[in-house]
């Protein structure tokens, strides 16, 4: 009869649950890029036309991986890690309980809508503000069921990047 292979030896749990960093040090790490990371997808990235390109996505997987060492501290444990995104998961709580709370808050978080048409006449400047092309602005409205320009009473750039049309009566 065949004898079975040995059991692989038990992981040691005190190692994996165990910290390795102070979990302060974890929290003021996360703290620390959070909000960097946070203040530059508010104010140097350009909003898109309310979509994701490859582009968009390719950026946000090089930000988690170049920001993962400093926030982590090269940390080995399951307790780091829960310290770690704990932080990071509070962070994004704070901030969205805060601009629910505050309207001056809430101006700060999120970009301003942007007026991009008015009474058929489209604002290039906020256009150029915006870096939106004239055939990106007319995808929006044509996806509102409008053709030209001139059935347009108001169209905004919102903060997340999607553009609002309102027709005219």
């Amino acid at each position: 009869m065949n004898a079975l292979p040995p059991w692989p030896p038990l992981p040691d749990w005190s190692s994996v649950l165990a910290f390795s960093l102070h979990p302060l040090e974890l929290a003021l790490r996360g703290t620390v890029m959070y909000w960097l990371l946070f203040l530059m997808f508010r104010f140097v990235l350009r909003r898109d036309a309310g979509s994701i390109g490859l582009a968009d996505v390719l950026l946000v997987v090089l930000i988690a991986d170049a920001s993962q060492n400093a926030m982590a501290g090269e940390y080995r444990s399951i307790g780091d890690g829960v310290v770690l995104v704990g932080t990071i998961a509070g962070w994004n709580w704070v901030i969205d309980w805060a601009g629910y709370r505050s309207r001056l808050l809430r101006k700060f978080l999120q970009a301003p809508a942007t007026l991009l048409v008015r009474d058929g006449q489209v604002l290039q400047a906020s256009l150029r503000r915006e870096l939106i092309t004239r055939d990106e602005l007319m995808g929006a409205l044509h996806r509102e069921g409008l053709t030209q320009l001139n059935e347009v009473a108001r169209a905004w750039m919102e903060s997340d990047g999607s553009i609002t049309v309102v027709p005219r009566d």
